[in-house]
């Protein structure tokens, strides 16, 4: 799942405090009823999060699908 154009640009700002390499930066997250910790990763511009195939079946969500969630970066 890629973040929007203007999260992926205030991200890339505070990289540099909130990376533990190689411009990954540790996150919690929550969508729907399932909570998760990832790596969010530049790549193209934008910062993305990589979705594990339990979450999405646990939310049902489809690919293409548009998602709202919460995000905690810089754990």
């Amino acid at each position: 799942m890629a973040l929007s154009e203007e999260v992926s640009a205030a991200l890339k700002e505070l990289s540099p405090a909130l990376t533990f390499g190689w411009g990954m930066i540790p996150g919690a997250g929550r969508i729907g009823q399932t909570e998760f910790t990832t790596a969010l990763f530049p790549k193209d511009g934008a910062y993305l999060i990589p979705l594990r195939n339990s979450l999405r079946k646990a939310e049902n969500i489809q690919l293409g699908e548009w998602i709202s969630g919460t995000l905690i970066v810089g754990l």
